[in-house]
This record gives C-alpha cells, structure tokens and sequence, in this order.
C-alpha cells in the first residue's frame, strides 16, 4: 500500500482505512472528489527570527489576517475535587492521578471494549461523565487520531450512536440557568471565581459539541473529507485545554470546578440542531461562538482592571482559540451550502430565525468575526429578523421549564 499520496506526496498516515470487497483501501484524506483541498502552507523560521509563510500559488485574492502564537499548553494535570482516580496507559506504561477522596478507578482506555474508531472515542467521551477524564480521554483520542494510530473513522451505518445528552457527574448540581446566580464585574474574589466557573461549564459542554457533530454527523455525511474531522478533533482539543486552564486558575483561587452550580442551556441549541448538520453549524459555531468572540474582550477587561493577570493570559488564549473555531464552522457552512446549492448567508439567516431562541444584538466584534470569515451581512440587522418569532419560541421553550432546565440530563449513578 502506497505511504504517499500519489497526487500530492502527502503522507498517508491519517488516511481512512476501508475494506472494499475483498480489498483494502486507503482514502486520500488531502483531497477529494468534492474538490476540497487542505489549506496548509509551509512556515519557516530564520535565524533572525522572522516568519516565513509559503504563499497560495492561485492568484492574488488571499489576505494575512493577522500572525499570532498561542499557547498549546494544558494545565496538566486538570484540577478537580471531584472523587475519581484517573489511570493514564499509553505506550505500554502506567501511572495514576488520584485525587485525596479517590473513590474509583477508572482508565483512560478501557480494559474492555476499548475504542478503535475515532467515532467511538467520540462517543466513549461524550458518555464520560467525570470532567477531568473527559479531558484526559480528548487528549489520547486525539493524540491517536493525529498519529496515525486510529486507522478509521468509523463513519458505518451500524456505528454506535451519541447519546441524546451527556451525563454529567453526579456531584455537580444542575440548575435552571436564570438560577445560576449573578457574576458581577470581577471586582471581587468571588466574583472572579463565579466568572471562571461558568466558563468552565461552557467549555466542558464545548468539548461535547465537538465530539457530537463528529459522532452524531459522521456516519450520516459520508461525503465529508477528512479535513472536517481534523478541524472539530482540534476544535475538541482545544475546548479541554480551555477547561483545564480555567480549573486551574479556580484551585489557585481556592476553589474548584464544582464548586458552584452548572446548567445545560448550550445543549439546548444542540438538541434542537441534532437532524441538520447545516443548522448545527449554524447555530452552535456561527452564533454562538461568534457571540463569544464579541463578550470576550469585555470580559477579560474585567479581569485585568481587577489585577488578575493570570486568569487574563488564560482568557486571551482561549479567545484566540475560539477565532479559529468560528473560522471552522463556517468552512464548513459553507461547505455544505456550495454543495447543496445555497446562498451561505441567505441560508445562516434562515437557520437564525428559525431555529435560535435569544436575542443577537450589538455591539458586534466586527474584526475577529471578520478574521473568521463572517463579514457583516451575516449578521447585521439579524436582529429584527429574529424578533418576529421570538416571543412564539420562547413560549414553546418554557412549556415544560423542568424538562427544559434539565434537556434529560443524564446524571451518572
């Protein structure tokens, strides 16, 4: 079997492996019959440390956005009171995080029925209920992923399926999200740490998000190339790393994950765009992460008028991260809109007022969404698109309020 892609000479080490008839294939992941191509361009550092970026060989009409590091680093390990002892097995070797109340063992690769997709460690993750293994469990996946040593997606007709919600730890206590509680301006400790802790809570469902439109999308987009799982993997990655900075910051606080109440309201979004890739896109990465990347900078102006420097360098990190994510969901938008034929923006509109229950108002950050691919008619005046539906929507919402603080959470036993 060739190691190269004879096309490009790309490495064939990502390649999805495939059994056709009495043949085994592997699929180019570098390009397709759909004409999507990887975007990847040399990078060179001088000796006077300058950037040298290749440049597209295909006109003119490309533009550098901006050239910024931002840290890979996790905080390892994550940080949690919560009782569990997480068993880390990798290259044939064995060590143990334990927490002081440790309770239970559990591995990172189950002893039984491990993964061998990365669909199956997509859903293996989302079934993790313990924070801290979740994150753990998004590394190795990950890890396994890049490294060739996943040797499928996994994308059958009979792969297992997502769960409708994940579980959440039975120590976390889940309220209604108005019952939350107010954060304040990060003026004082608590405040601070009530901040982080929501943000916490946001990430833990991000790292879900990404493991669902994989799972729950894969096996029903069979036309989707493999760069589309590299970008929600990394996507995944990132979202851990958020959470294990941001547990990190709150034990330095004297606190910790857990130790305030969390809700589900980000899922409800999911659960809503759980038949259409293209709304799940839509709603959760084009709304909802954009809308994140126009709070950040007030919220880590909070952090810094209050002295907080090192929850700040958290916070810039993670909103750099989050530009990337916008700028993956709508490659991907867009993707499936120039398949089927549609106008992106007529479509993301549509998607908006019909399936999002909220407000999008301004102020907007027009720069880092335009860094990420959503110019202003994507969302000016969406607004007034959205008002006509919303009361109608938001009756339907709380129709039931028990069942739509809970969306059927899931609580592990």
């Amino acid at each position: 079997m060739e190691s190269e892609c004879p096309h490009l000479g790309a490495d064939l080490s990502h390649a999805d492996i495939e059994e056709a008839d009495a043949e085994v294939v592997a699929v180019c992941p570098w390009h397709s019959e759909t004409g999507l191509k990887a975007c990847t361009y040399n990078v060179d550092v001088r000796d006077d440390d300058s950037v040298w970026v290749e440049t597209p060989e295909d006109g003119t009409g490309w533009e550098l956005v901006e050239l910024r590091p931002v840290s890979e680093e996790f905080a390892d390990p994550p940080l949690t009171h919560i009782r569990d002892t997480t068993k880390i097995e990798e290259e044939g070797e064995a060590t143990n995080r334990t927490s002081s109340t440790s309770e239970t063992i559990e591995a990172v690769v189950p002893q039984e029925n491990a993964p061998k997709t990365l669909i199956e460690w997509a859903v293996l993750i989302l079934n993790t209920p313990n924070p801290k293994l979740k994150v753990e469990r998004t590394r190795h996946a990950v890890h396994l992923f890049r490294t060739g040593k996943l040797k499928s997606i996994g994308r059958s007709d009979n792969a297992i399926k997502p769960p409708d919600v994940p579980p959440r730890h039975a120590e976390l206590q889940l309220v209604q999200p108005g019952k939350v509680g107010k954060r304040g301006k990060a003026g004082s400790v608590k405040n601070r740490i009530a901040m982080l802790h929501a943000l916490a809570n946001i990430e833990q469902w991000a790292i879900d998000l990404a493991w669902d439109i994989i799972a729950r999308f894969g096996p029903s987009h069979p036309d989707l190339p493999h760069q589309f799982f590299s970008d929600f993997t990394k996507v995944a990655l990132d979202e851990s790393k958020h959470f294990s900075l941001l547990s990190s910051r709150l034990d330095n606080l004297s606190s910790y994950y857990g130790s305030l109440p969390i809700h589900a309201a980000l899922w409800e979004s999911a659960t809503s765009t759980s038949q259409s890739l293209a709304s799940r896109l839509a709603i959760i990465h084009l709304v909802h992460e954009a809308r994140g990347l126009d709070v950040n900078p007030n919220t880590i102006e909070k952090f810094r008028t209050a002295g907080d420097m090192e929850s700040v360098k958290v916070l810039e990190t993670i909103h750099y991260d989050e530009i990337t994510h916008v700028t993956a969901g709508h490659r991907w938008f867009t993707w499936i809109c120039g398949r089927e034929g549609w106008d992106p923006v007529k479509k993301f509109r549509s998607e908006v007022k019909s399936r999002f229950v909220g407000r999008l108002k301004g102020p907007f950050n027009e720069e880092d969404r335009r860094k990420a691919g959503l110019t202003r008619d994507f969302y000016e005046d969406l607004d007034d698109d959205v008002d006509e539906n919303h009361e109608e929507r938001e009756r339907d919402r709380h129709v039931d309020t028990a069942a739509a603080a809970a969306v059927k959470l899931a609580y592990e036993t």
